[in-house]
């Protein structure tokens, strides 16, 4: 039975000389409270402490990034038989009008969009196999946040909450940065049946990532004393309501949001960040909204505990989904190159990158074929990054046909991306469940395979 701090002190022999060691036995009476976001064992040794998860929503082409196809160059406007949103046709192949080049000593293939990630190509895990369930943007969102694509189920980063909780309890485990909602909304980052203690909280990107951050100025021993007999009232209101898991969660967010008015003002304030750290990520003076200061903010996060840290790139307009003309990639590309790279050297010189993984995904690709100048959703062939801990860097897994339409070696399902993550930071995907409803959850559901091959 979970042992409160009242119960815990009233039996301690030395109960007298307690008040002598009140911080240390608050400390493990919490710790015997069972917090819900208290640390925990993993599975295994883990490589990675830290998920920093970058989604690219509206899904980004393959074969205009990463997956370089000279046949499809050769054979522009040739028919092939071709799968849309509503039925099978034949459709004219579309050459990419960007330039490929090889990069790094490991000569990754790495179009002219991305710059920036060539300097770095050495770093990257190039998946290019990715395969998912769905055609559709909403489902394919879900699928790639939840491992479900049609009920929405508990987040990536809710599943690392509940399995490994939080090194830092003055911050949540998992934090979102995202200007603006992507498909299926705030479903992409909730807790749905997990504790909802382990969903994740939104910042805005803008002057104030989180309303009413700044502490209250008051008698410091005199708040202290108040939260003291708030805590206490709310922990017998609590102890009369066992089974109320939104409840508890709810006092928990009051223990997070006290901590966090100490310490997220220093989190968003960046005017102690180098020059030259502003200049690698490409964050400009005055700038408290652009890719670039989410991706310094997920440093500043990762390196005081947070657990996962996700950006969503939606853009202002129209996301990835480039349907009408493919230079519609050059602006996306251009606003999240240099800052992806710089938050990759960043931890690098740090010595954060051997423990902080990053995953560049997006809900699936586009086809190689189209009769204009853009391309239709594709979900059978599409390409997502790995980088850091853990992870060979420097590694172009997998190998789709010559025209990038489906994979003919190494085929991932977004279930083995999500066991492999799961994988890097200690967690068996198959024995991280939770019962609700009569049955045992997972994020990979029944499926799943660590894609052994690209771990170092």
């Amino acid at each position: 039975m979970p042992l409160d701090r009242r119960r815990f002190l009233q039996s301690t022999a030395a109960g007298a000389a307690a008040g002598l060691l009140y911080p240390r036995l608050a400390v493990a009476a919490r710790m015997n409270e069972g917090r819900l976001l208290a640390p925990q064992p993993a599975h295994h040794p883990a490589k990675a402490r830290s998920l920093v998860f970058i989604h690219l929503t509206g899904g980004f082409s393959h074969v205009d990034t990463f997956d370089y196809k000279p046949k499809l160059q050769q054979d522009d406007r040739k028919k092939v038989t071709a799968e849309t949103l509503r039925d099978i046709t034949e459709q004219p192949l579309l050459a990419s009008p960007f330039k490929f080049a090889q990069h790094g000593q490991s000569g990754l293939w790495i179009s002219e969009l991305f710059p920036h990630l060539a300097r770095v190509a050495d770093e990257l895990c190039v998946i290019r196999t990715l395969h998912t369930d769905i055609l559709e943007h909403f489902q394919a969102v879900l699928a790639m946040h939840t491992g479900s694509a049609t009920v929405p189920m508990p987040s990536i980063g809710a599943w690392l909450s509940y399995g490994l909780g939080t090194a830092n309890p003055n911050l949540p485990p998992y934090v979102v940065l995202c200007e603006h909602l992507p498909y299926a909304g705030a479903q992409v980052w909730d807790a749905s049946f997990l504790p909802p203690a382990h969903q994740g909280t939104r910042l805005l990107p803008g002057d104030r990532p989180i309303a009413n951050l700044q502490s209250r100025t008051s008698n410091v021993t005199l708040a202290e004393l108040e939260f003291r007999m708030l805590k206490d009232v709310n922990e017998s209101h609590a102890a009369a309501r066992n089974n109320d898991l939104a409840l508890r969660a709810r006092i928990g967010s009051f223990d997070t949001a006290r901590g966090m008015m100490q310490v997220g003002p220093e989190v968003f304030d960046l005017s102690q960040e180098m020059a030259d750290t502003l200049d690698l990520y490409g964050v400009a003076s005055g700038d408290n909204r652009s890719f670039a200061w989410q991706c310094l903010v997920a440093r500043r996060l990762v390196e005081r505990g947070v657990r996962t840290v996700e950006l969503i790139d939606t853009g202002t307009s129209n996301n990835w989904d480039s349907h009408g003309n493919m230079q519609d990639h050059r602006p996306k590309a251009a606003r999240v190159d240099q800052a992806i790279a710089g938050l990759v050297r960043d931890l690098k010189r740090r010595g954060l990158l051997e423990d902080t993984l990053i995953a560049i995904a997006t809900e699936f690709g586009r086809s190689p074929w189209d009769p204009g100048q853009g391309r239709n959703h594709w979900h059978k062939a599409f390409t997502c990054l790995l980088c850091g801990a853990g992870v060979r860097g420097g590694l172009a897994y997998g190998e789709t046909d010559e025209y990038g339409i489906l994979p003919i070696k190494d085929p991932v399902h977004v279930h083995d991306y999500h066991a492999t993550i799961l994988h890097l930071l200690g967690i068996d995907h198959m024995r991280l469940t939770y019962r609700y409803a009569g049955r045992d959850f997972r994020l990979t559901d029944v499926h799943g395979n660590v894609v052994q091959a690209i771990l170092s």
